[in-house]
């Protein structure tokens, strides 16, 4: 299950698992954002390649309008995924505390 919230001036907080079934309805949230687009990840517990891929368009998205995709509070499994995928390189994200 993922929940998602805010956006705009606020943070975009995710929290539960961004796999393949929840890829779709999180695209279509974040599709919705423009402008520097902030995620929390604090409380997301689990990302898949399906959810790589969201966060991946997401950015050229951002990028392609003049914006751009932050990740903020990013766990240490996440940060090893994103480490091993090669997104460390192309995301600015910054590890939880």
């Amino acid at each position: 299950m993922l929940t998602i919230e805010g956006g705009g001036d606020r943070p975009v907080v995710l929290s539960g698992r961004l796999d393949a079934t929840q890829a779709a309805a999180a695209q279509s949230y974040l599709d919705a954002l423009g402008g520097v687009v902030t995620l929390d990840c604090n409380d997301l517990q689990y990302l898949s390649s399906a959810g790589l891929g969201v966060l991946l368009k997401t950015h050229k998205r951002l990028l392609a309008a003049g914006g751009k995709l932050r990740l903020t509070a990013v766990n240490r499994h996440l940060q090893d995924i994103f480490s091993y995928s090669g997104f460390d390189q192309i995301l600015e994200i910054e590890p939880g505390r």
